[in-house]
């Protein structure tokens, strides 16, 4: 690899809110005297940023719990409709998220892409202060909420970017990981500002709970990230960096399209975050309409879950970082596939109440596994396009190579967001799909999902001999 003079050459800086025309993580000379600093900055701004984002997607999955209580009169379709909406944009814009940063740069984009959060906050707030407003503008609000989830796309392919191979899965778990844990803070502490006047007369008059005979203030569950949200744009205009090798136009990114691999790992990523993203989305309704008779409260229990999925997603990317994204991804399968088995068997049945706590634990592993290969299957995206690209180039040179490097570089990032965009549709379905199914028929069609997803990882990524170890 070529020495890191020629960073010095160029009189590029890597100072905060600079464009770095030059980085080369794999040098390590470099990264050790400059690189890693760099790369964890960007990334320890990226993650509370992300978080955010995930906080404004995933509002409407405990908000929906307590709309009812204050006298909205929704029916259980519709609730389940509210929060699978923003399921569908959120989806949706991922897929313009994952090629627009690398156009405009990643550091202005993150800034902007977070301080356009507010509006749908704002809406959110004023229009839960009356019961008047029609579901048709509660549907429009969850959509707009909804691009609070396409975040995902434009930081994960950035943060890749910044980190060498034999950290990349370390990186991209702690990134998404950790901005996973929006949906645990928000089904937390919503809950908890929503019952007193924490913010102040400035936030509105309270509602009546007429099932619990108390006040609450339904809208600082949304009024509450809007600081928030302000100082992250401002912490990542001033403190990331745009890197001049993340930058790519759209002609050159659609050729993932042509990529049989970036179809095979949507495919996969859709089983692990797609789940994880769609239970979370659902499981607060599911505990108030199968166990809240038996005094269960969604609002104290369901934060669990996406908070183990969102740790479990680091501890996935650093087992694949040591044994192997494949054989991790492989295990998660299998892990979900059993775990949603307790799941159907401790439901209410007939004139049986079920078992809440079999239940309970069996979602929890789900979200358990569900994390480990939402770090797995990231781990896998960035390895399968070096070896490949690698050996195209093998024999041909060190510039031939480097150009290799620089082209997987570009293919990853884009796949890690087109991939993470068509997962994010399992936040749409997967409470679509409770709304309009029984839950035990939705429950056994994701299983049989998991056992296509066990065989395309075995084939492609885990087998002696396959066509992409990774």
């Amino acid at each position: 690899m070529s020495a890191p003079t020629s960073h010095r050459r160029t009189g590029d800086t890597y100072r905060p809110g600079s464009t770095i025309a030059e980085w080369q993580p794999e040098d390590d000379s470099f990264w050790r005297t400059t690189g890693h600093k760099v790369a964890n900055r960007n990334l320890w701004v990226s993650i509370p940023a992300l978080m955010l984002g995930f906080v404004v997607w995933q509002v409407w999955s405990v908000t929906a719990v307590r709309l009812n209580d204050v006298g909205f009169g929704l029916t259980t379709s519709q609730l389940f409709w509210l929060t699978a909406i923003p399921g569908l944009t959120g989806g949706t814009f991922r897929i313009l998220y994952t090629f627009i940063g690398p156009i405009f740069g990643e550091r202005k984009f993150t800034a902007f892409s977070t301080l356009i959060l507010i509006a749908p906050m704002l809406w959110l707030g004023f229009a839960l202060q009356d019961t008047g407003t029609p579901y048709w503008e509660l549907a429009l609000i969850a959509a707009v909420c909804g691009i609070g989830g396409a975040n995902f796309s434009s930081s994960m392919a950035n943060i890749g970017f910044f980190f060498p191979k034999k950290e990349k899965g370390s990186a991209a778990g702690l990134n998404g990981g950790l901005g996973n844990l929006g949906v645990s803070v928000v089904q937390l502490v919503a809950p908890l500002v929503v019952t007193a006047a924490v913010l102040g007369a400035p936030a509105g008059d309270p509602q009546r709970d007429t099932v619990k005979n108390e006040d609450v203030w339904l809208q600082n569950g949304a009024f509450l990230w809007v600081p928030l949200l302000v100082i992250m744009a401002l912490l990542a205009w001033f403190l990331m960096n745009d890197l001049k090798v993340a930058a790519a136009p759209f002609s050159r990114q659609k050729i993932i399209f042509k990529r049989k691999h970036n179809w095979l790992m949507t495919w996969l990523y859709v089983g692990t975050f797609g789940s994880f993203i769609g239970f979370a989305a659902g499981l607060p309704l599911l505990i108030k309409n199968n166990f809240s008779a038996s005094g269960y409260q969604a609002t104290t229990y369901a934060w669990i879950g996406p908070f183990i999925g969102a740790l479990t997603r680091w501890a996935g990317g650093w087992l694949s970082d040591r044994i192997g994204g494949a054989r991790v991804t492989l295990v998660s399968f299998v892990g979900m596939a059993a775990s949603l088995v307790v799941v159907i068997s401790a439901l209410p049945s007939g004139g049986d109440e079920g078992s809440f706590w079999a239940f309970y634990v069996g979602f929890l592993c789900a979200f358990a596994f569900s994390g480990i290969g939402n770090g797995s299957t990231f781990r896998q995206i960035p390895v399968i396009f070096r070896d490949l690209h690698l050996k195209k180039a093998a024999g041909q040179g060190h510039e031939a190579e480097g150009a290799a490097l620089k082209q997987a570089e570009m293919e990853s990032g884009a796949v890690t967001g087109f991939s993470a965009a068509i997962a994010a549709y399992g936040f749409f379905f997967i409470p679509a799909m409770f709304a309009n199914l029984a839950v035990t028929t939705a429950l056994w069609m994701f299983i049989g999902f998991y056992a296509t997803c066990l065989v395309v990882c075995w084939w492609f990524y885990a087998r002696k001999g396959a066509e992409a170890p990774s």
